[in-house]
């Protein structure tokens, strides 16, 4: 479980993310919506460690993430930000493989090599591990940072954009990954999404931000409701009934 109380960051006296307080259970695939400015990636920053709270504490998997050793935590959490700046060449390979970093130290082992390969295939990556991050498309490299932080094997993985840069073809494919990650390797996956309809397709919860505070959370169902969605959006938003489940329309 990730369990957050009273959390609150203070970016100026005019501009505050919190309190907040939530309890988001253990497996599946809950999303973080809201407009811009909603306090979505700075929420998912404290969790991961990247962002440091004024107040409050948060948990993942009964660790204090403000206390704990980073290697402990880095068995248990992992976190992809929306910016990744790799200033070194690296093959996709290479980079999937410091995922491994917590457990090897560097001196990847066989069962670390195998571990890489799995999530190589499983984001479809096999016949580009030896290109260079530089030589891929966006897209292509969006895949391969999910690739690394899946190889960390860790219970609870956040991410923050995961569709940056894909078309809807990969956003559709990716989501599909990540579904089959959180149901077939029990993963927990939090993650911001910017749209309101992959959200509802492919989480099994909703939290639902506005000015720097939780407005909802809850089931896909329970969230998807017309006057709380254009409450948060500030806009007219109808829900309609699709063939694979409600869909949002502006």
């Amino acid at each position: 479980m990730i369990k957050i109380e009273n959390a609150r960051k203070n970016y100026n006296s005019e501009v505050c993310i919190g309190p907040l307080d939530i309890k988001i259970p253990k497996a599946g695939i809950t999303s973080l919506i809201g407009p811009n400015g909603a306090g979505k990636s700075t929420t998912l920053l404290m969790i991961g460690r990247l962002l440091n709270m004024d107040e409050g504490q948060i948990e993942v998997a009964n660790l204090d993430v403000s206390v704990s050793k980073s290697e402990d935590l880095a068995k248990v959490l992992t976190i992809l930000r929306q910016e990744n700046h790799f200033v070194t060449r690296l093959t996709v390979r290479q980079l999937v493989g410091f995922g491994r970093f917590p457990y090897s130290k560097g001196r990847l082992t066989k069962k670390d090599e195998d571990i890489i390969s799995k999530y190589i295939d499983f984001l479809d990556l096999t016949e580009l591990e030896n290109r260079y991050l530089d030589e891929l498309s966006g897209g292509q490299r969006q895949r391969a940072y999910v690739a690394m932080v899946l190889c960390q094997e860790t219970e609870y993985v956040l991410l923050d954009e995961p569709l940056n840069n894909l078309d809807v073809a990969r956003s559709v494919q990716m989501m599909g990954h990540l579904r089959h990650a959180a149901n077939e390797f029990g993963r927990t996956i939090l993650t911001v999404m910017h749209d309101i309809n992959f959200a509802a397709k492919y989480s099994d919860r909703i939290c639902a931000m506005k000015n720097g505070e939780i407005a909802a959370f809850g089931t896909t169902k329970e969230i998807m409701e017309p006057e709380l969605l254009s409450d948060i959006f500030e806009t007219n938003i109808e829900i309609i009934d699709g063939p694979h489940g409600p869909i949002a329309v502006y």
